[in-house]
């Protein structure tokens, strides 16, 4: 069996997309399965140093770059990967799109429909109210003329949560829906991780760390937190925030002038991109991880956190958050000041409720987002596919 994974990017600075097709494609080829990856050389506006329309090794698997024609946002348009995709994709058994509403995943559909190739669709968020919404004409208009057609032609789509499911059937999705949660590698353990990342950024022992880690952008409300706690520094709480992530110049920015403006400049750390070591060391030495966001399809980062150790504050627009809430490994809470804010402050002054959700967290993460379990289950259901299971 012979699968391609086509994602319109690849870049490090996009977080979890990339981190998830990259560990799914190791997993998969742990499994026996011969995929390689389709993408394009954006880096999040600039442009990767790779070989170029070759199948080259990157990060120890096989990646086809192509050149990016234009940047639309995460549309991501590709002549060279046009032409090569037409003349090779008869060489793979099944495709795997990743994303909707992009050149490269709306080009192999088309394709793979002319040519009678099976592919599957992952969704990735695409289809809650809250992405639907935004450029809400253009994506209707899109859905119109391609991407509906695209959907529903697919012989499965790849949701990672009940949830996820629902917005694909809500949205007429007809296809078989194969619902997988995504994995997340345990980290490797730092010794006295929480003393080093305390004296990386001079806190003292008795102020609490609390981490936001996850690309800068508005979809996952970083103004909240910093709002929040610019009202629990008034309250004279201890805290020490650390914001990690990349982000447009101009909106990191905003955040930083934020921050000042809410009196919170001298407890608040810009980290930026952080990788390897140094993410493992903020999620292992910090005491507890808030990401208020609109909408997330799974929360890679929240899986992190949680293999890692830490309680979680998150929102319902967290597609896992209904097993994070019954496995009791953190609060979920509606997107406003006020209730932020009070589950900051418990988990901040309780210790021990902290190290509580902290186990149960990890214990979830251990037990339900294993990256080789996701694997099996995804062969198995390429199989299926192929011995036409799944109609086309």
């Amino acid at each position: 069996m012979k699968v391609l994974h086509i994602i319109p990017s690849i870049s490090p600075k996009l977080g979890g997309p990339t981190q998830v097709v990259l560990n799914l494609v190791r997993a998969l080829r742990a499994e026996g399965i011969n995929v390689e990856i389709a993408t394009t050389n954006d880096d999040d506006g600039l442009l990767l140093d790779v070989p170029l329309s070759e199948c080259v090794e990157y990060q120890g698997l096989p990646v086809w770059f192509f050149p990016r024609a234009a940047r639309i946002k995460a549309f991501l348009p590709s002549s060279a990967f046009t032409q090569w995709l037409w003349q090779n994709i008869k060489n793979y058994d099944i495709l795997d799109n990743h994303y909707l509403f992009s050149y490269l995943p709306t080009c192999a559909a088309v394709f793979a429909q002319w040519q009678q190739v099976p592919y599957t669709v992952r969704i990735m968020g695409q289809l809650t109210p809250w992405a639907l919404a935004q450029s809400k004409f253009k994506k209707q208009v899109y859905s119109y003329l391609i991407e509906g057609r695209n959907l529903n032609h697919a012989a499965a789509i790849h949701c990672t949560s009940v949830g996820e499911m629902e917005d694909a059937i809500k949205f007429g999705v007809k296809p078989p829906k194969i619902v997988l949660p995504l994995g997340v590698n345990p980290p490797t353990l730092i010794s006295n991780a929480k003393s080093k990342l305390r004296h990386q950024y001079n806190i003292t022992t008795e102020v609490p760390i609390v981490l936001f880690l996850s690309r800068l952008h508005y979809k996952k409300r970083p103004e909240l937190l910093i709002q929040t706690l610019g009202e629990l520094a008034k309250q004279q709480q201890k805290f020490h925030l650390l914001i990690a992530g990349s982000g447009e110049d101009n909106y990191i920015q905003s955040l930083e002038n934020m921050a000042a403006s809410v009196n919170i400049k001298n407890q608040t750390s810009f980290v930026g991109f952080v990788s390897g070591y140094d993410k493992d060391l903020l999620l292992q030495g910090s005491d507890l991880f808030v990401l208020p966001t609109y909408s997330e399809n799974f929360g890679i980062a929240l899986a992190e956190a949680m293999v890692s150790g830490l309680p979680i504050i998150t929102t319902p627009g967290v597609q896992i958050a209904p097993e994070i809430a019954e496995a009791k490994a953190g609060i979920i809470v509606e997107g406003e000041i006020e209730s932020l804010k009070y589950a900051i402050a418990d988990l901040v002054n309780h210790p021990q409720i902290r190290e509580e959700m902290g186990k149960n967290g990890r214990m979830l993460a251990l037990e339900s987002y294993s990256w080789q379990t996701v694997a099996k289950q995804l062969a198995s259901a390429y199989q299926d596919i192929l011995n036409q299971k799944y109609p086309l």
